[in-house]
């Protein structure tokens, strides 16, 4: 059966959850984590994809992204797999590192309960 297509549509608010292959840590030292943020921070400018929040934890993470000039699946296709390129080599491992597909939860946009921080 094949899978269903994701919503998404300029301005979107999304909470995007990535665990790793077996619940396995995809963070194993500050090198990891220093990788992904650098990662994620040049695709975010590049993309203009709004960045709400975020949360790295040991054996997964959760971003709160909106829409910018590319869609999502663009940003998290260059963020997971230059991440887990990287990731192999560092660990001079070989085959997957994420479990299945992130999952994406489409938010609302609420002007009144969002409010950027600067």
């Amino acid at each position: 059966m094949p899978r269903q297509a994701r919503i998404d549509a300029p301005g979107a608010l999304h909470h995007i959850i990535c665990r790793g292959i077996e619940r396995r840590k995809i963070f194993r030292n500050k090198k990891d984590y220093l990788d992904f943020i650098t990662r994620f921070s040049a695709i975010v400018s590049e993309t203009n994809t709004g960045c709400y929040a975020w949360a790295l934890i040991p054996n997964h993470f959760h971003l709160l992204l909106k829409t910018g000039d590319v869609p999502i699946a663009t940003v998290m296709r260059r963020l997971l797999t230059g991440y887990a390129v990287s990731f192999n080599h560092r660990h001079k491992r070989h085959g997957h590192v994420f479990q299945n597909r992130y999952k994406m939860v489409l938010k609302r946009l609420n002007e009144y309960s969002m409010k950027t921080v600067t």
